[in-house]
C-alpha cells in the first residue's frame, strides 16, 4: 500500500486505479481481502482463463479452465465503462480472463473472451440497454404450460424473435400435460401444430408422469442449453428429473394468482451426468425485444418471411398493401391467424415491443 502514497508514482495511471479502489470500496466495504485482491492482480497480472457458470450480478463463479476448481470472482471496474449496453457485461456461459493473488481465494475478472452468441432480453433498468441472459450456448430451450400458470403466446413469439434474431437454434417444451383437460388438450396440440409447421422441434411432457422425458434427455446431451420460462412452467424440476444429483430448489404455484413463485434466483450453469451443461435462469415474466427494428420484424417469423419473397412491394409490411402474400397465405391457413396477430401486436405497440 505504501507506493499509492509516493507522490512520484502519481501518474494518470495510478490516478484511475485509486479511483477504482475508491468504487470497490463504494460496492463491497470494508472487504480486505477484495480489496488485496485487487491490487495483488494489478500489481502481477496473473492471468487464468476459466468459464463463467453462475452469475449475482456482484458475485461470478468461474470454474477454472485447468484445475477444474470454481474461484469466487467480482469485476474489473473497467468492464462495466467500456461502452457495454448491458446490465451485466459479463454472463453465465462466458469464457473469461481472470486474476488471483497466492494469498487470495477472490479473483478479478479482467476480460471476457470472445463469443460464440449470446442471447439477450431488454433489461428492467432503464439506464441500460439489455441483459445478457447466458452466452456461448448451443440452444435455446423454452419451456411454457398452458394452464397452471399460462404461458401467453405472445411471451413465447418474442422469446422465438430474439432467439431467431441471435440465430440460436430454439426448442419449446409444453409442460404439466397431466393437469390438462379436453379443452386445454386441444389447444395444446394447436399450438403444437402451429410451432413444429414453422420448424420448431416441439416436446409435450409431464414432470410428474415422466412423459417424454428421455427426449428431453436426448435433446440435451452434450449440448450447452439455455432453459427459459415463466415462473411456475417447471424448469427446475425439469432438471431435478433429468440429474437427480442436481436437486434444485422447487416450489409449487401461487393458489390466488395462479403464477409461479422465483425459486432460481441467479442465472446458474450445472454440468449434466448425461454430458452437457444446462443453464437454469430465474423466471421471467415477459420478454422485452431490443434493437429489433419494425421493417425487419418479420426476418424473424420464419414462415412470414420465407412467403414474404411472393408479396407484390418488396418493402411490403404485410399489414395494408394489396398483393400482399401473407394476407393470402393466411387466408389459406398456411401462416396461423394467431402467430400473424402476434406480429402486429409487436409491430404497432412499442410497450409491447419493449415490455418485461
Amino acid at each position: 500500500m505504501t507506493y499509492l502514497h509516493n507522490p512520484g508514482r502519481v501518474n494518470n495511471s495510478n490516478l484511475l486505479f485509486l479511483f477504482r479502489l475508491f468504487l470497490i470500496h463504494h460496492k463491497y466495504g470494508n472487504n480486505i481481502e477484495i480489496f488485496n485482491t485487487f491490487v495483488a492482480v494489478r500489481k502481477y497480472d496473473i492471468l487464468k482463463k476459466g468459464l463463467v457458470t453462475k452469475s449475482t450480478g456482484s458475485w461470478y463463479l468461474v470454474k477454472d479452465s485447468e484445475t477444474g476448481k470454481i474461484v469466487s470472482c467480482i469485476i474489473r471496474g473497467k468492464l462495466r465503462i467500456q461502452g457495454i449496453k448491458s446490465t451485466n457485461p459479463v454472463a453465465v456461459g462466458d469464457m473469461v480472463e481472470y486474476g488471483i493473488s497466492e494469498n487470495s481465494e477472490t479473483g478479478v475478472i479482467k476480460n471476457v473472451l470472445n463469443r460464440k452468441n449470446y442471447i439477450v432480453r431488454k433489461s428492467t433498468n432503464l439506464s441500460k440497454q439489455t441483459h445478457i441472459l447466458a452466452a456461448n450456448i448451443d440452444q435455446a430451450v423454452l419451456m411454457v404450460t398452458i394452464a397452471y400458470p399460462e404461458t401467453y403466446t405472445i411471451f413465447i413469439d418474442r422469446f422465438l424473435i430474439t432467439a431467431e434474431a441471435y440465430e440460436i437454434p430454439a426448442k419449446i417444451i409444453f409442460n404439466k400435460t397431466d393437469l390438462y383437460n379436453e379443452k386445454q388438450n386441444q389447444y395444446l396440440n394447436e399450438l403444437i401444430n402451429i410451432y413444429h409447421n414453422i420448424g420448431y422441434e416441439c416436446f409435450a411432457t409431464s414432470v410428474k408422469n415422466h412423459t417424454n422425458i428421455d427426449k428431453i434427455k436426448s435433446l440435451l446431451k452434450n449440448k450447452i442449453s439455455l432453459i427459459a420460462g415463466n415462473s411456475g412452467v417447471g424448469k427446475s424440476s425439469l432438471i431435478n428429473l433429468i440429474d437427480s444429483g442436481l436437486d434444485l430448489k422447487t416450489s409449487e404455484i401461487s393458489d390466488y394468482h395462479k403464477s409461479g413463485k422465483h425459486t432460481t434466483t441467479f442465472a446458474e450453469m450445472y454440468a449434466l451426468s448425461i454430458g452437457g451443461y444446462i443453464i437454469d435462469t430465474p423466471g421471467i415474466r415477459g420478454f422485452g425485444l431490443h434493437d429489433i427494428k419494425n421493417e425487419e420484424l418479420f426476418h424473424f417469423f420464419p414462415e412470414i418471411f420465407r412467403i414474404s419473397k411472393n408479396c407484390k412491394y418488396h418493402n411490403c409490411t404485410h399489414v395494408h398493401e394489396p398483393g400482399c402474400a401473407i394476407k393470402k397465405a393466411i387466408e389459406e391457413g398456411i401462416v396461423s391467424q394467431l402467430r400473424y396477430e402476434n406480429y402486429l401486436n409487436i409491430l404497432f405497440d412499442d410497450e409491447t415491443k419493449h415490455r418485461l
